[in-house]
């Protein structure tokens, strides 16, 4: 699978301008703030209806717009070209594939597997729980239509259970507990597979990058760690539900699980140093790619922004040595950084890009 061809209207910054894919390998090379990030954006946006940088899809549009268009043509593994279209206007997205509305994004994550490499994955690493939560459940997404349809579930089930808690129609919770239990339990039962597998590449891949002994792992510890049955998890809901009620929300549950990573014990983000928390980042990428082909045969696409400046010349190549199983791959490098050469095969598309423009 790769994109053949991409043309947005009204995004971001960017030029509207058809701008020529075709190849495994395109580097976007320019300054900051001139649309490299906008156009691994709207790659983006195309394969989950989302963006990876906002919630909000209205804030894509140019500046004093209200609306905006991308569509991309891909060649699919069925070596048939497909054309994707996402558009934001009067404050709806509509997506369609082949120009067939694409109801439910749910059809899109298994269209054209995706992974983003940014800045922002540190906080993988140091951030909130939430984050952790958030790269476990995209990685088991991907591969997983029963667990996405669960987290779905799940997600639903707590926001009407809150309501109730906080309405005091307490009569409903015996039935969303009930429901609770089911989806939750099914969720806990693969993040606990999926861990213990994502934990038999992880490791390996850090040492080998970083050169050195530490042994850098994930723990899993969900919050009905002492629950095996779907009964156990309702009786521990109807123990704790005065907390529930005290509190005003659902206080335990898979979405207050934690992902740890640990260092000799300790949590990474404590005892690591900034530069070894950001090669931990890259590598939960590259792990995340391994992971995926290792359970769909397939390659992902992927997105890298501006994330190998920070590596040496050795932890770089080794970290590249890693990033080889991919279908198609879309870089951006700042114009001083010419180890991109390091990386380009023959014949790989470069860009220029200046002020929303790609020039070939």
């Amino acid at each position: 699978m790769r994109f053949i061809e991409l043309w947005t209207n009204q995004f971001r910054n960017l030029v509207s301008q058809r701008i020529p894919v075709d190849n495994r390998q395109v580097f976007l090379i320019g300054p900051n703030g001139q649309g490299k990030t906008n156009l691994l954006e709207a790659l983006y946006a195309l394969c989950y209806g989302s963006s990876f940088r906002t919630n909000q899809l209205k804030e894509l549009t140019v500046h004093g717009e209200k609306a905006f268009k991308i569509v991309g043509i891909y060649l699919g593994d069925d070596q048939i070209r497909h054309t994707l279209m996402l558009e934001w206007k009067d404050g709806k997205r509509s997506m369609s594939l082949d120009d067939r509305e694409v109801k439910d994004r749910k059809e899109l994550i298994y269209n054209i597997p995706c992974i983003v490499f940014s800045h922002d994955d540190i906080f993988f690493i140091k951030g909130e729980p939430e984050q952790r939560r958030r790269f476990f459940d995209q990685t088991m997404s991907m591969y997983n239509p029963l667990f996405f349809d669960d987290l779905r579930r799940y997600r639903l089930v707590l926001r009407q259970r809150n309501q109730a808690i906080k309405d005091g129609r307490f009569e409903l919770l015996d039935l969303y507990d009930l429901q609770l239990a089911k989806y939750g339990l099914a969720i806990q039962s693969e993040r606990t597979r999926a861990v213990y597998e994502f934990d038999q590449i992880f490791p390996s891949m850090y040492k080998d990058v970083s050169q050195n002994t530490m042994e850098v792992h994930i723990e899993y510890h969900p919050s009905w760690n002492d629950c095996a049955t779907e009964e156990e998890i309702v009786e521990y809901l109807a123990r704790t539900r005065s907390r529930d009620i005290s509190m005003l929300t659902t206080t335990s549950g898979i979405h207050r699980d934690r992902f740890l990573v640990m260092e000799a014990g300790q949590p990474f983000s404590q005892t690591g140093s900034t530069g070894q928390l950001r090669l931990a980042s890259l590598i939960f990428r590259t792990a995340q790619m391994a992971f995926f082909q290792k359970k769909t045969g397939k390659e992902p696409l992927i997105l890298v922004d501006d994330v190998l400046l920070e590596l040496d010349f050795e932890k770089r190549e080794h970290f590249l040595h890693l990033m080889q199983t991919y279908c198609q791959a879309f870089f951006t490098f700042l114009p001083e950084e010419h180890y991109f050469s390091e990386l380009a095969e023959e014949g790989a598309l470069l860009y220029t890009v200046q002020e929303g423009r790609f020039l070939n």
